[in-house]
Order: C-alpha cells, then structure tokens, then sequence
C-alpha cells in the first residue's frame, strides 16, 4: 500500500465515518482495530454494506480490507439524502436539489398554484412548507 495522506470517508453497514487526512496504512490499522472491537462486542462489519470513498481531486486508490474482503472504492454515494463524490464538489448535489424541486413545483401548480379557491397566505404557506424544503434538502414528493 502507498502511504498518501488523503481524506477519507468509510461508509461501514449504512453509517458513514469520516477518517481525515490519515495515510493508507494508519487508515487500515484504525479499520482493522474497530473490526477487533466490534468482534469482541459480537458484532461484525457487513461487508456487502460497506465501502470507502477518497476525497481528493485526483483519483487515488486506496485498498482497505475487512479480513479477507475488500471494500470497493467509490467515486460517489448518498448519505442521509445528500450526494457527496470523490472530488467534493456539489454541482450534481445542487443540479439533483433543483430537479427534485422543479419537480414538486410541477405537481403544486395544477393542484395548488391556479386554484383560485385557495387564499394567496394558504399558497404561501404550501409553498414555504414543501416547495422550500424541496429545494434546500433535495426532497420529493
């Protein structure tokens, strides 16, 4: 292994863990001691739920291992409904909260926006409470 000094993010049975600016070997050695932990608790790590991420504005392999099995490195995942990638920018994270936006603004204006039944307050309120939460955490209907 290549001893690099990096950030990066473990993702270990659904529950991410971020190990910054650790060298490969330290990351593993940390990895291999929670692995340890967890054994002597009972618990194991789910492999088939886990990866790892570099961030770094190249592209770095980093090997990481859980005893025999290695973790695949990926270029981007979603943790509690944001996008994160490798190079930690956010366009496609901000691109995806517009979408998801513009979709609910869609489905409000033929059920919501032209009723002329419905007060410009009663309007405002709808729109503050699902159109704004839409477009701030990338939610849909």
């Amino acid at each position: 292994m290549v001893d690099t000094t990096l950030q990066h993010r473990v993702d270990i049975g659904g529950s991410a863990y971020g190990l910054a600016d650790w060298g490969d070997h330290d990351l593993q050695l940390s990895l291999d001691r929670f692995a340890a932990e967890c054994k002597a608790a009972g618990m194991r790590i789910s492999t088939s739920k886990s990866e790892s991420m570099v961030l770094n504005r190249k592209r770095v392999q980093c090997t990481l291992q859980v005893g025999d099995e290695i973790l695949p490195q990926v270029e981007e995942f979603k943790y509690l409904g944001v996008l994160f990638t490798s190079e930690g920018r956010l366009e496609r994270e901000i691109d995806r909260r517009i979408g998801a936006a513009s979709a609910v603004m869609r489905t409000l204006h033929g059920s919501v926006v032209v009723k002329r039944e419905l007060s410009r307050e009663a309007k405002l309120s709808i729109y503050q409470s699902i159109f704004v939460p839409a477009l701030t955490y990338g939610h849909e209907l």
